[in-house]
């Protein structure tokens, strides 16, 4: 491959003010300089996140800052150079070289042309699969493969609830249950405008949809596990779903609280987990040190890449955006009108 020559800008979406879509702006900024263990990537396309909206708001900032507040935390695209250090790190990372295409989690800086990654943190893309579409993999899958399963500790033949099926954590929840064999109950809101998020859920592999907007989720999960509840809990939303997700808990079950829509819940007694001997655990990837991501995402890589390889699991694209229509894709997640993924093309 021909050495690719790069400049000394970029286009970025910078953040200068915090507040609606309409705050995001394009910008001339400098390529960032990659660090002796991190490889140099000219981004072909991110994903949006709700992390994305919450940060533009001014209410999730990047917890690892840069010069420059730039969104975005994850993507597909090609390695312009990688890391020449002897460190430990580096030699482990050397699989990568120039012209290599790669995906990953970073705590921001994904809405850009170019961006740098610890090299033994970014992965290498699906077999056959495009750019565009492996940009729609890190975040979500690695969310809920590490709820479910890592933190979670759902195996075979066990049973999971997700709340916001039809999300992109959703989406990938229920690949992953199916794909190991095991049985998931998700919720989300039914057809409307045209948009049928519970057929999409029954199409992907979901054993039970519940309508949360019509049905209470605790008695439609205690029907169908026959009183025995579920093994797991994936959260996004958290207020009043809290003292539910506790009725819905299997003896020694576990809550993985992802996220809180919601907000919190004012009447969760954690005295109610103690019949149950059950926990609930918090977790979010963005703080998480680099050695963590650098573990989390080496053992998904792992784990679940030859999957996609035999096309077991792929990402839900909902829509497609380009990065000059930037306040458009927001709008369209803020619309809560999507099933799966927000793609969002920076390079051809």
């Amino acid at each position: 491959m021909a050495h690719r020559t790069v400049p000394a800008t970029m286009r970025a979406v910078v953040l200068t003010e915090f507040g609606g879509p309409e705050v995001l702006r394009l910008t001339e900024v400098p390529v960032p300089v990659p660090a002796a263990d991190e490889l140099l990537v000219r981004v072909h396309a991110t994903a949006l996140n709700r992390a994305d909206l919450l940060q533009r708001r001014g209410f999730y900032p990047n917890p690892f800052p840069g010069e420059y507040d730039i969104p975005g935390m994850e993507f597909a695209g090609e390695v312009v150079s990688a890391a020449a250090s002897p460190t430990a790190t580096a030699r482990r990372a050397t699989r990568f070289k120039p012209g290599d295409h790669v995906m990953g989690i970073v705590s921001g800086g994904a809405y850009a042309e170019y961006l740098t990654i610890p090299a033994a943190q970014a992965m290498r893309t699906p077999r056959g699969m495009s750019l565009a579409d492996a940009a729609a993999i890190s975040e979500v899958f690695i969310t809920a493969w590490d709820a479910l399963v890592l933190q979670g500790g759902l195996t075979p033949g066990g049973t999971a609830l997700v709340h916001a099926g039809a999300s992109g954590v959703g989406t990938a929840a229920i690949q992953i249950c199916r794909a190991m064999g095991a049985q998931i109950i998700v919720t989300c809101s039914g057809a409307r405008g045209g948009v049928d998020k519970m057929q999409a859920c029954r199409d992907l592999g979901a054993s039970l949809v519940v309508d949360y907007t019509t049905q209470d989720f605790a008695n439609e999960v205690a029907d169908y596990t026959k009183g025995r509840g579920v093994d797991v809990v994936l959260d996004v939303i958290g207020g009043d779903y809290t003292v539910r997700n506790v009725a819905c808990l299997a003896q020694k079950g576990r809550i993985i609280q992802v996220g809180t829509m919601a907000g919190p819940s004012k009447d969760f007694n954690v005295a109610s987990l103690m019949p149950k001997r059950a926990s609930i655990t918090g977790t979010v990837l963005r703080p998480r040190p680099k050695e963590e991501k650098i573990a989390v995402s080496q053992a998904f890589a792992e784990a679940l890449l030859p999957d996609f390889d035999a096309g077991v699991l792929k990402p839900v694209i909902d829509k497609r955006f380009t990065i000059d229509q930037i306040v458009a894709a927001h709008e369209h997640m803020e619309a809560n009108a999507n099933i799966g993924k927000i793609v969002v093309t920076i390079a051809a």
